[in-house]
């Protein structure tokens, strides 16, 4: 068993990122880093067409050399071989490098939680690497109750802090729970975006009286 983990949210815009590994996993591996700006590089002695389709990541088809993992700011191990693995996780470890070994938390020194999206709001789900059945599980459960409205309400909220702060007034005053526990996320399912943004700015103007 993992030991607890501390939760983190890595910005990895800009950053070079090294993917082991040229099949499948490997691929759904470096699509997740694509998509937050990352600059991802696979390596792998067979590239398979899951790799070669992704756009914006590049790769070569040869074996891993040993020490190239320190040269990364991130790397996954995603290969069949346990020993190309082991070698990558013992190369970034001594370079201090995260590293991520899929479906082997033992080599990890940090793991990937299932994650769910809508615009700028991510809810992650993890096991600790015990059981990635039940993570899945949960989020799609939870993807079915997060609609797009979650989208909208994040960007009232987001817009509404911004102006707040721009008038040189404290945010934490106010009593943001209030508005959440009205009808904003209701009026937003129906349509009534205008009337949501009135409703969360009534909330927030009473609890600064």
């Amino acid at each position: 068993m993992l030991p607890p983990l501390y939760p983190a949210n890595l910005v990895v815009e800009g950053r070079p990122c090294l993917v082991v590994g040229g099949g499948p996993v490997a691929a759904r591996k470096a699509e997740g880093l694509l998509a937050c700006g990352a600059e991802v590089h696979v390596v792998a002695e067979r590239v398979g067409p899951e790799v070669r389709a992704l756009a914006g990541v590049t790769w070569e088809e040869r074996s891993y050399q040993l020490g190239e993992a320190a040269g990364y700011r991130l790397v996954v191990a995603a290969t069949d071989a346990g020993d190309v693995n082991a070698a990558v996780y013992a190369d970034a470890e001594a370079a201090a490098v995260w590293v991520n070994s899929a479906d082997d938390p033992a080599h990890c020194s940090f793991t990937l939680p299932s994650v769910v999206r809508r615009g700028s709001l991510m809810v992650t789900v993890s096991t600790g690497g015990r059981s990635p059945a039940l993570a899945s599980w949960l989020k799609a459960r939870l993807a079915s109750e997060l609609g797009p409205e979650y989208e909208v309400l994040l960007d009232l909220l987001a817009t509404e802090r911004e102006a707040v702060r721009a008038a040189g007034r404290s945010t934490e005053e106010l009593d943001w729970q209030k508005a959440l526990d009205s009808d904003m996320l209701d009026l937003i399912r129906e349509g009534h975006v205008a009337h949501a943004r009135e409703r969360l700015q009534a909330c927030l103007s009473s609890s600064s009286d």
